[in-house]
């Protein structure tokens, strides 16, 4: 009868073994068949996947696909279910030659998953790191030793099981028929190597198989390394005790536990070091915050002053406008009131005239002055009119001159003291001349005077500010002009100073920064011979000037001295620290002073200096001179 895994939908993992029975019940009552005369086929896979097999091989295959962690539960119940039938005596090859060659018969190499298997004893002790025993390797006599399958090619053999590796044991002989299979470091190594066990007591080749046949035969044999492997003499027992320990279950999971408890422990102590953080970070954000919003509410409350302030100004300028118009609007209403009554009373006059002929001397009299009058009233009108022009340029003129003002105002406050005193008294004394000259009745005799008065005070002002800039350019190309000389000079003194023969001479000239070989010799002569202690000062001397010229290492740290930040060799720094404790006190005093003449120096590359050997210091430019003019009078009175 043939099987399809597509008869009905696949099952869930909670019923693999509810399925599985019935599969072997099939099995058992031969409804399932799996052998054709001598060969073997598996009645789960169809199609390619279905080969024919050997009896070991149809186990092996049922057993690999049973563990598979991709395959569908279904599949894997009904080859756990054949596997099960081989295992129960159906699969057990009858010939022991057929058997062995099945054993060693190279295999796809497949990385499988096995079948997670129900742990030992847990006091039960076994080799850690996991390992496996191989006996029976086939080997052969050649070239006057024993050779045998190298470790990958049964690597490979044994591929399903997962192993890291498969080292052969070798003696004087050759290759001892004996390898050693070694699992991975964690649980599923552990159960990779029960299966691998597994596997040859399923085919009779266990430890116990392998013991029965008092050592011999020549079936591939194979088990789980214990205590009594480890204890064993010989080249097994040797290897293991060289490369591994006995442990137990219980002893590997408390080991997992106080390593799983240790991190737990950093974990909870990183995890409570990172919420202090965070809170601190938390706290300079709220004070953050706050004096920010402080600052803005200030910042708003400033704006709101000023823009009340505008607003009050700008209030005023527009009541003091409209109170001008008023009164411009109302005089000009007046104006046309009179205009309109003198031209009633001009009328009536005329009318009085044709009544009255005896009156017209006095009529004509009246009207000329009632038209003198009336001239007089349109020059005021025309005046009144210009009034008004005057009044709205006014008007106009203020608003821009408090716009200007307050503009002003606000460049003047962001100003920092932009002027000089000097300056500062100029523009005074222009303004008060502007003023002078713009006061009404400035042309009176007194104001001439102070307006004259000012004029010159202005004038001398203006004449000692050029004085003084004149002064002080002709100062500035004199100093520069001076130091000039003054370099020129002492640079062809420092030449003179080193052309001059070395004699007792106490000025010369010093490369700052430069190590004191011979200083350096008389130290390590104390401890060495004169020979050794020149070479030694040498090398010393050419390590630790090419550390000083070094850019990247600067042994300084920065200090404040007397309110001023200062400089100073770190006595901390570790190459100085290692030089102190190797070569003393004095070596260290000599590289470090040699240290701080290099760094005052902004060149970094040692420089020739006027010097004083005597008093250990700089010397000065007379000082010099006076040395060069000593040696010249001592050469010419040698002549």
């Amino acid at each position: 009868m043939e099987y399809s895994s597509d008869d009905d939908s696949d099952i869930s993992d909670s019923e693999i073994d509810e399925y599985g029975a019935k599969i072997q019940a099939r099995l058992l009552s031969g409804d399932l068949k799996f052998r054709n005369g001598d060969s073997y086929s598996c009645p789960f896979c169809t199609g390619r996947k279905n080969k024919d097999y050997n009896m070991q091989s149809l186990l092996q295959h049922s057993s690999g696909v049973g563990a598979a962690p991709n395959r569908p539960a279904k599949d894997k119940a009904s080859h756990r279910a054949l596997a099960k039938h081989l295992k129960n005596g159906v699969a057990k090859p009858s010939d022991p030659q057929q058997a062995q060659q099945i054993a060693v018969e190279p295999q796809q190499p497949q990385q499988i998953a096995v079948e997670p298997q129900p742990l030992p004893n847990r006091h039960e002790k076994f080799v850690w790191p996991w390992m496996g025993v191989l006996v029976n390797v086939p080997t052969e006599w050649k070239d006057g030793r024993q050779v045998g399958e190298s470790g990958n090619r049964l690597k490979g053999e044994l591929s399903q099981f997962c192993p890291l590796k498969v080292i052969p044991l070798w003696n004087f002989r050759g290759h001892t028929g004996n390898a050693i299979v070694e699992f991975a470091k964690n649980w599923n190594g552990f159960r990779n190597a029960l299966a691998f066990e597994k596997y040859f007591e399923a085919g009779g080749c266990g430890r116990r198989d392998w013991k029965q046949n008092m050592n011999q035969g020549s079936k591939l044999c194979g088990w789980v390394a214990r205590a009594e492997d480890y204890n064993f003499p010989g080249l097994i027992g040797d290897h293991l005790r060289k490369n591994a320990d006995l442990k137990t279950i219980d002893d590997l999971e408390n080991e997992g536990t106080r390593k799983n408890n240790k991190l737990v422990a950093n974990l909870a102590n990183q995890i409570e070091v990172k919420n202090k953080y965070l809170q601190e970070l938390e706290l300079r954000y709220n004070e953050t915050t706050v004096s920010l919003e402080k600052m803005m509410g200030q910042r708003e409350q400033r704006l709101q002053a000023y823009n009340e302030e505008i607003r009050k100004m700008q209030q005023l300028a527009r009541r003091h406008s409209e109170k001008i118009i008023d009164e411009n609007q109302n005089l000009r209403s007046e104006l046309e009131s009179k205009m309109s009554e003198l031209n009633a009373r001009s009328k009536e006059l005329d009318d009085l005239a044709a009544k009255s002929s005896h009156d017209k001397s006095n009529l004509e009299q009246e009207k000329q002055k009632n038209a003198i009058k009336s001239n007089h009233l349109k020059l005021a009108t025309a005046e009144q009119q210009r009034a008004d022009e005057d009044v709205v340029k006014l008007v106009r003129d203020q608003k821009r001159e408090k716009v200007a003002a307050l503009n002003k105002i606000l460049e003047l406050e962001q100003q920092l003291e932009a002027k000089q005193t000097l300056e500062l008294e100029i523009q005074q004394l222009k303004g008060k001349l502007e003023v002078m000259k713009h006061m009404p009745g400035h042309e009176d005799s007194v104001s001439k005077d102070k307006i004259n008065e000012l004029s010159e005070e202005l004038q001398d002002k203006m004449d000692e500010l050029d004085a003084m800039e004149s002064l002080n350019q002709t100062l500035v190309i004199k100093e520069s002009k001076s130091n000039t000389e003054m370099q020129e000079a002492r640079k062809e003194l420092e030449n003179g100073l080193l052309n001059l023969p070395g004699g007792r001479a106490h000025i010369g000239i010093k490369r700052m920064g430069e190590l004191d070989l011979k200083a350096v010799s008389n130290v390590l002569g104390q401890k060495l011979s004169k020979e050794d202690a020149e070479v030694t000062a040498a090398i010393l001397c050419s390590k630790w000037e090419a550390e000083i010229k070094n850019p990247e290492w600067h042994p300084f740290r920065a200090v404040m001295v007397d309110g001023k930040e200062m400089e100073r060799i770190n006595a901390d720094d570790a190459k100085l620290r290692e030089l102190k404790d190797e070569h003393g006190e004095e070596i260290y005093s000599l590289v470090t002073k040699a240290l701080r003449e290099y760094n005052v120096n902004s060149t970094r590359y040692p420089v020739g200096e006027l010097w004083n050997f005597r008093e250990e210091r700089k010397a000065s430019l007379k000082e010099a001179v006076q040395v060069v003019l000593r040696q010249w009078r001592a050469n010419r009175r040698k002549r």
